[in-house]
C-alpha cells in the first residue's frame, strides 16, 4: 500500500509559513485532537458552549486552508496551540475544519493521515448527517483507523456518544460512497442522508465527489459546488455516480484509478467554485 499521497501535508493541509506551530506539537492523534478542539469552535454547536456568535465569527467557516487558519488562530493568541483558546475566543469551523486541522498535525509527524466526507449516524436519531472525519494509518494493526476529532467531552456527552471517537465504528460513520451504494441498493433512505432540510441522492452524490476529491488532497467546504454536484436527483448521472462510490470505497485498492478520475472535470476542483451558503463564486486561491 501506497502511503505516500498521505503522509506529507500539501495544498490545503499545507500550515505554509505557519509549520513551526505544529512542529512542537506531539505525534499522537488522541493528543492533537485535543489541542485541536482546544483551538476550534463548530459553529453549529456553539450555543452549547453558551456561545453567541458574532457577525465575523459567522464568516470564519468559510476559511478553507491550514495556512488562514493558524494565521487567524495565531492573530488572535500568540501562545502555543498546546494552551487552549477560551471557548468564545477560538476560530470557529465546522466538522471539516476540525478533520482538516488534525490531518496537517499529524502528517506534520509524518504519519498518513487523510480527510473523510460521508454520513454520521450520531447526531439525530434515525438519521445519517452530513460530516467529516479523520483517517490515520494504525501502523501496528496495519489499518485506517476513523477518528472524529471533533467529539471532545461536552459534545460526547450532549449527542450521548457511546463509542470511543478515536476509534469511530464503520457503521457509525459512512464514506459518502458507501452511504450511496446502500441508498442504490434499496438498503438504506437516501432521505435519511443529509442536513437541516437537504437531503437525498443528490445530496450524497455532493459528498462522493466532495470525498474523492478530498482523497486527492483536495478537501473542499461542505457548500462548495462544482462538476457533476446537482440540486436535484434527476439531474444525477447515476452511474457515473455509481463508479466514483465504487472507487472512494475502496480507495488503496488502485490508487491510479483514483487519481484518473480525479483529472475528470465533472470531479476536479476548479479555480473557482460556487459557495452555496453565500450564494457567490469563489476564488480558491
Amino acid at each position: 500500500m501506497n502511503l505516500d499521497p498521505f503522509r506529507t501535508p500539501i495544498d490545503m493541509t499545507d500550515p505554509g509559513r505557519h509549520a513551526r506551530l505544529l512542529d512542537t506539537l506531539p505525534g499522537d492523534a488522541g493528543q492533537l485532537a485535543e489541542i485541536v478542539q482546544g483551538v476550534l469552535l463548530h459553529q453549529h454547536v456553539a450555543p452549547a458552549y453558551g456561545v453567541t456568535l458574532t457577525p465575523a465569527q459567522q464568516l470564519e467557516p468559510h476559511i478553507r486552508g491550514v495556512e488562514p487558519m493558524l494565521e487567524r488562530i495565531a492573530a488572535h493568541d500568540a501562545r502555543p496551540l498546546t494552551s487552549a483558546r477560551p471557548v468564545a475566543e477560538r476560530l470557529v469551523g465546522n466538522c471539516r475544519h476540525f478533520s482538516l486541522l488534525h490531518v496537517a498535525m499529524l502528517r506534520r509527524h509524518g504519519v498518513p493521515a487523510r480527510a473523510r466526507c460521508g454520513f454520521a449516524a450520531y447526531f439525530e436519531k434515525g438519521r445519517f448527517v452530513d460530516h467529516w472525519v479523520t483517517e490515520h494509518w494504525n501502523e501496528a494493526e496495519q489499518r485506517w483507523q476513523q477518528f472524529d476529532a471533533q467529539l471532545d467531552a461536552r459534545q460526547r456527552a450532549l449527542f450521548k456518544i457511546s463509542f470511543d471517537p478515536r476509534d469511530t465504528p464503520r457503521d457509525q460513520f459512512l464514506v459518502a460512497g458507501e452511504a450511496w451504494q446502500l441508498c442504490r441498493a434499496g438498503k438504506a433512505d437516501p432521505q435519511a442522508f443529509g442536513i437541516l432540510d437537504m437531503h437525498g441522492l443528490w445530496f450524497i452524490a455532493g459528498n462522493v465527489i466532495r470525498d474523492l476529491a478530498a482523497l486527492n488532497n483536495h478537501e473542499m467546504l461542505p457548500w462548495d459546488v462544482w462538476g457533476a454536484m446537482r440540486q436535484t436527483d434527476a439531474e444525477l448521472d447515476l452511474d457515473f455516480i455509481d463508479r466514483m462510490a465504487v472507487l472512494t470505497c475502496q480507495p488503496d485498492r488502485d490508487p491510479a484509478a483514483l487519481q484518473r478520475a480525479y483529472q475528470d472535470a465533472r470531479i476536479a476542483v476548479p479555480d473557482t467554485v460556487f459557495n452555496a451558503v453565500l450564494g457567490r463564486p469563489d476564488r480558491i486561491h
